[in-house]
């Protein structure tokens, strides 16, 4: 089928449950979505906040207490809220991207020289009795390669090896630094090896229909183009501009015409960094108001569908800073619903 960039958009959003939220567990949730992008601390909250039709932030709490959920570095080297399957699965997949990493990084530049098999036992060793804050890592590190400086040790570590973000970090309305142990001593269980078209299938049941370039838009792993190629099972759309995009043969395709209600989301969602063309849920323009020196200015409120504002967290209350178009009556009453909601999510 040919699909209009509207249909498109539409069946975006009901994949990714912000047509309307879904009776789904946290869990649940972030395996349906591949994981949640969780850089800093609230945006995950904010994502399930807008995608779950009753949302205990202390459930986020409960599960990275119990393991059932766990903070890691995978998809475009940010770290994700990521069920245990999945952070055991996607680590060893998203590692080429971290290796290309540390060829850029000014970061790690001066650490490069350091033995990798040296180095891996040094941190093996430095976390055997238990996890380690960040800088306790650093200079554990640093006794064993003194020439090297203790934060470039401590962001090869981070790099090149599975190290999970363990609690308090990512707790709700609880402060902690970053303490870092291996993901698969923390889960006890042993890391995966993937299997890419899997994953690939599970990305377009979320996000699709797409291209290879979304895929790697999405994860930072490159040469998709095989794999899809390789997936006889799935069948093949065009957009607007011919272009051919994959998806799943169960895939449902949401009608064009379908109501998309307002949005809170936070600085970074899923729903708009895992397509190559960013089109499909922002005008250039509003990008261009969002995007600062170093990322996001902040948070996100979709209206209709796309990027139409910016809100941010304010003395412990949403503020709408930006609105990017006149709203309609309709639109300004669903997000003043929606500032409501989230006044209730940051007041637990």
């Amino acid at each position: 089928m040919r699909l209009s960039r509207r249909r498109l958009n539409r069946t975006l959003l009901q994949r990714q449950h912000l047509l309307e939220r879904a009776p789904m567990s946290v869990a649940d949730m972030s395996r349906h979505l591949v994981g949640l992008q969780a850089q800093e601390n609230l945006p995950p909250y904010f994502s399930l906040n807008a995608r779950l039709t009753d949302f205990d932030p202390y459930d986020v709490s409960r599960g990275l207490d119990d393991r059932t959920l766990v903070r890691l570095l995978t998809m475009r080297g940010t770290i994700h809220l990521l069920t245990p399957d999945d952070a055991l699965t996607l680590r060893p997949w998203t590692q080429p991207r971290m290796e290309q990493e540390l060829r850029t990084s000014q970061n790690t530049k001066s650490a490069l020289g350091v033995d990798r098999a040296e180095f891996d036992g040094a941190v093996s060793d430095a976390l055997a009795d238990g996890p380690l804050p960040q800088r306790d890592l650093s200079a554990a590190l640093a006794e064993r390669f003194p020439d090297v400086p203790p934060a470039a040790l401590g962001q090869l570590a981070r790099v090149t090896l599975p190290l999970a973000q363990v609690p308090p970090r990512g707790k709700w309305k609880e402060s902690g630094g970053v303490v870092y142990q291996f993901v698969d001593r923390w889960l006890d269980r042993p890391l995966v090896d993937p299997d890419p078209q899997e994953i690939v299938r599970r990305y377009l049941r979320a996000f699709g229909p797409a291209t290879a370039a979304d895929v790697t838009a999405w994860s930072a792993i490159t040469r998709l183009g095989p794999v899809l190629a390789a997936m006889d099972n799935l069948v093949r759309h065009e957009d607007e501009q011919g272009k051919v995009l994959y998806d799943v043969p169960d895939g449902e395709l949401a009608d064009e015409d379908a109501p998309a209600p307002v949005r809170l989301l936070g600085v970074y969602d899923n729903v708009w960094l895992s397509h190559a063309g960013r089109d499909r849920v922002t005008e250039p323009e509003s990008r261009k108001r969002w995007m600062g020196v170093n990322g996001g200015t902040a948070n996100a409120a979709f209206v209709d569908g796309m990027l139409e504002g910016l809100w941010r967290v304010e003395e412990g209350r949403p503020s709408v800073v930006e609105v990017h178009r006149k709203l309609t009556r309709a639109e300004q009453s669903g997000l003043d619903d929606e500032i409501a909601r989230v006044e209730v999510l940051l007041s637990r």
